[in-house]
């Protein structure tokens, strides 16, 4: 056998069974179609980590009540920004109370603690910069906000640090059951394996069965990034549902900012989006507006189908919102679903730290002196707005599963994600991703082989 275990897919969920897996004695390879891991995490620095009281269904309940249990401790080995917040779930009209009332109720029988039910008084006392009437409201003290791309990087890195091979820009093409374990087909290679653990639900290949997840009913999420010099700011996640049944949300972000966002059936013109979020975040104004992006609310139940597990092959089915959230779950039952299988042992020099690296902008004055004095590219200043130095960029080029594209290295140290939208930086990066990766200025990509930064040269010079 050429591994024990592959997974396909380098994304959140792939990153964090292939880093479980790295605990025991096996040979373990994940494949990843992109340039980089984390690819699926929205490029967005803040992500709600749920505690399975809005969930309907009560299976995706306990994945995220599982999963909310360990972010404290995944977070600070990995050192990942995580914050728990509280959130606030409002209701305006008696629709709506009568619908938090339900929630709560289910929240209790399903064992859920510090979870409250509260009148507007309360609401205004928890949150005073709201706005809007509070008739009743559902406050969680579990709820928090984390970097998901941040998270996933942690998950891959630390594995990484653990045998885990890494094949970046492989595609599967087939996967096919044979006498002795498994072959999986790719564009480069063919490989034989004992377990298959597939986290790429839209493909499909000889082995699979014909158990789909059946169709989804997609809404759109629409976001709005505000600046810092937004006033009226909130400290939990607040959630309320307007007159057109419409979600609002706002999202305190790990920077001290605020995102606020709405979920509908359609898709909205920036007007639109602030006409309807100034509903919940009051006082908007254009000039407060430092991003708008789209993305799809996904909401279906997450599978783990494992009724093949006597070829040795798992698969992972669906999306849902919530997947940052029940990722620590879904990777601890696949592993131990595999363990048992496989019967393996644990390793006695298992590493479960993540290699240092440096926030230039979250040092004491000291400790940046230190640091330049140790490595001057420390001291040359890359992003002004996100006080993102050269230093930092070189590293999270040159670290494990390092960045090979802008997109990589913005998700690794918040680059370009300042008011100039990366106007005064983006050709330094680029020169700096260049040199490090030894490639042409032309040949450097913003995420994929068809997205390239620079389409030629209109004059040669020695550099940019």
């Amino acid at each position: 056998m050429d591994y024990d275990v592959l997974v396909l897919g380098g994304g959140i969920i792939g990153c964090a069974v292939a880093y479980e897996l790295s605990r025991y004695n096996l040979n373990i390879a994940l494949i990843e179609k992109d340039y980089d891991i984390a690819d699926d995490v929205a490029l967005v620095n803040t992500a709600i980590v749920y505690d399975g009281s809005e969930c309907k269904d009560r299976l995706m309940s306990k994945l995220e009540v599982m999963g909310n249990s360990m972010f404290d401790e995944i977070t600070s080995k990995f050192n990942v920004p995580f914050k728990r917040t509280g959130s606030l779930l409002i209701a305006e009209e008696e629709q709506g109370v009568k619908i938090i009332q339900d929630m709560y109720d289910k929240a209790r029988q399903r064992g859920i603690d510090n979870i409250y039910l509260i009148d507007g008084t309360d609401a205004y006392e928890i949150e005073p910069n709201l706005t809007t009437q509070v008739k009743k409201a559902l406050y969680s003290r579990n709820t928090g906000v984390v970097s998901p791309y941040d998270l996933a990087i942690g998950y891959g890195e630390v594995a990484f640090d653990n045998g885990v091979n890494f094949r970046l820009e492989e595609e599967v093409l087939d996967i096919q059951k044979i006498s002795k374990g498994l072959k999986v087909t790719t564009n480069k290679n063919k490989f034989t394996c004992k377990v298959v653990v597939n986290t790429t639900p839209a493909e499909h290949y000889t082995i699979d069965n014909a158990r789909t997840h059946g169709k989804e009913e997609q809404k759109q999420l629409n976001y709005l990034l505000l600046d810092n010099k937004y006033k009226n700011y909130f400290t939990n996640i607040i959630f309320s549902v307007n007159s057109d049944n419409e979600m609002l949300y706002s999202i305190p972000t790990l920077n001290d900012s605020l995102i606020s966002a709405i979920s509908t059936d359609e898709v909205l013109d920036f007007d639109a989006k602030l006409n309807k979020i100034s509903g919940l975040v009051n006082g908007i104004r254009k000039e407060n507006i430092n991003g708008v992006f789209d993305s799809v609310l996904h909401n279906q139940t997450i599978i783990v189908d494992d009724s093949d597990i006597n070829k040795g092959y798992i698969k992972v089915m669906g999306k849902h919102y919530g997947q940052v959230t029940i990722t620590p779950s879904i990777a601890k039952i696949i592993c131990e679903t595999i363990v048992s299988n496989l019967n393996c042992k644990l390793k006695k020099n298992f590493i479960d730290k993540r290699r240092e690296f440096y926030r230039f902008k979250e040092l004491s004055k000291s400790e940046r002196n230190e640091i330049i004095r140790l490595d001057k590219r420390y001291g040359k200043m890359v992003c002004l707005c996100n006080m993102v130095t050269e230093g930092e960029i070189v590293d999270s080029i040159r670290r494990p599963l390092g960045a090979r594209t802008i997109e990589g290295i913005k998700r690794r140290t918040g680059v370009t994600f300042g008011s100039c939208q990366g106007a005064y930086c983006i050709s330094k990066i680029i020169s700096i991703l260049a040199r490090e990766t030894d490639k042409k200025l032309l040949d450097i990509v913003k995420d994929s082989k068809s997205s390239k930064m620079l389409s030629s040269r209109i004059k040669e010079f020695d550099e940019m």
